[in-house]
């Protein structure tokens, strides 16, 4: 990320959204850049517990739009576990909705330009650092209980598809064949639909 974005190297993303908040354009553009990584990264375990990827994508950006509108400092929380947190939460909802209404498609279209209600705004700032922190731990929980259903290859499998290596690169890096990655990839959807 360069470029235009040059000018907000060096500053926090505390000092910036200050800046935000006085009516600075740009910094949100740059946010949303800057942490987009975050939304790929956090698509892709849903992914393989159902979900679609770019659907999720989708779900995880709009809760990244709202991580930016709603976040306060004074909550004592950084931004970006404040990001993480909406991100999270944004792709789960999605997900569970999507579940309980199994024949209609997670593909409803969500501008990034549209205002956030009040309503949702005021359910991000209700969070408060214990519940960030339970939170944390029901991810460390979920993943725990996930490591001990997987066998030793599959959560090496596991740990390098959630890295961004695609089956191919796994393949040559654990030197097994493509077909041994891609049946290691369906045992482990199967495994963590379950524990999920």
């Amino acid at each position: 990320m360069s470029g235009k974005y040059d000018v907000y190297k060096g500053q926090t993303d505390e000092e910036l959204l200050r800046r935000l908040r006085d009516g600075e354009s740009g910094i949100a553009d740059y946010l949303v850049e800057k942490y987009k990584y975050l939304v790929r990264q956090k698509a892709r375990p849903l992914y393989l517990a159902g979900g679609d990827q770019e659907d999720l994508i989708q779900e995880g950006m709009l809760g990244l739009f709202k991580a930016i509108q709603g976040y306060q400092e004074d909550r004592d929380t950084a931004f970006s576990t404040f990001a993480a947190l909406c991100i999270d939460r944004q792709m789960y909802s999605a997900i569970n909705m999507s579940q309980r209404q199994k024949h209609q498609p997670l593909n409803s279209f969500v501008s990034l330009s549209e205002p956030v209600s009040e309503k949702e705004l005021r359910l991000i700032d209700e969070e408060t650092p214990e519940a960030i922190m339970i939170h944390q731990e029901n991810v460390d929980r979920m993943h725990e209980k996930i490591r001990q259903a997987l066998s030793p290859f599959e959560y090496q499998v596991l740990e390098l598809y959630l890295k961004g290596y695609g089956y191919q690169q796994i393949a040559q890096r654990m030197e097994k064949a493509p077909k041994a990655v891609d049946n290691a990839l369906q045992r482990i959807r199967s495994k963590v639909r379950q524990c999920v």
